[in-house]
């Protein structure tokens, strides 16, 4: 009889690279800490590299590729940064255009009233949960709008990279706390904002 595989438990990787290992180290930032990410933990096939994009998207653009589970920041030239993510879970997931119109680093979590219905965790924060380490929306955050009507939904970082790769958001996009940190720095407020539901072609 085959062993009984706890899909809860992480699996482990190989020990990436020590550029790898230094762009996920620990950070300073905000009077926070930043831990250095366990990257046995971690699909290497998520991790922030640039690849090869073919896309008619122009320079600037972000598209997420929700099936894929990576985010695309758009170079130009037939390049983009990708960026492993996690994404909605069954019945979260969604997709369309919209802009960046907020930027914030460390910023307080407000659950919609939806999620405070049908979660008590999410009910004790109905106020509003102050930024930090262990706030659900990471290091950094970019609200996405659809015209000047706040979706709710935004990219954002995570203190638990292992689920990057995964669906288990209610319909953000979370990322490594160092790659929304990367991605922050990135892009400016009004930067649109592709979200794929179907799948594309892959890239190498």
């Amino acid at each position: 009889m085959p062993p009984i595989i706890d899909p809860s438990k992480p699996k482990h990787y190989p020990r990436p690279s020590a550029d790898y290992v230094m762009m996920y180290g620990e950070i300073h930032d905000g009077g926070f800490i930043v831990p250095a990410v366990d990257l046995t933990r971690v699909n290497p096939s998520f991790l922030r590299r640039e690849v090869f994009y073919d896309t008619l998207e122009p320079a600037g653009t972000i598209v997420v590729d929700t099936p894929a589970r990576y985010l695309y920041l758009v170079l130009g030239d037939g390049r983009a940064i990708r960026y492993g993510i996690g994404v909605g879970r069954e019945g979260f997931a969604w997709d369309g255009a919209a802009v960046i119109r907020r930027k914030a680093a460390w910023p307080s979590w407000h659950p919609p009233v939806e999620m405070q219905a049908r979660d008590a965790k999410a009910r004790k924060w109905a106020g509003g949960m102050p930024g930090g380490p262990d706030n659900p929306l990471g290091a950094r955050a970019l609200y996405l709008y659809q015209g000047n009507v706040d979706t709710l939904y935004r990219i954002h970082g995570t203190s638990e990279p292992w689920t990057i790769g995964s669906n288990v958001s209610s319909g953000c996009i979370r990322m490594i706390n160092q790659d929304a940190i990367d991605l922050f720095n990135r892009v400016p407020v009004g930067t649109v904002v592709e979200v794929l539901g179907v799948a594309v072609p892959p890239v190498v």
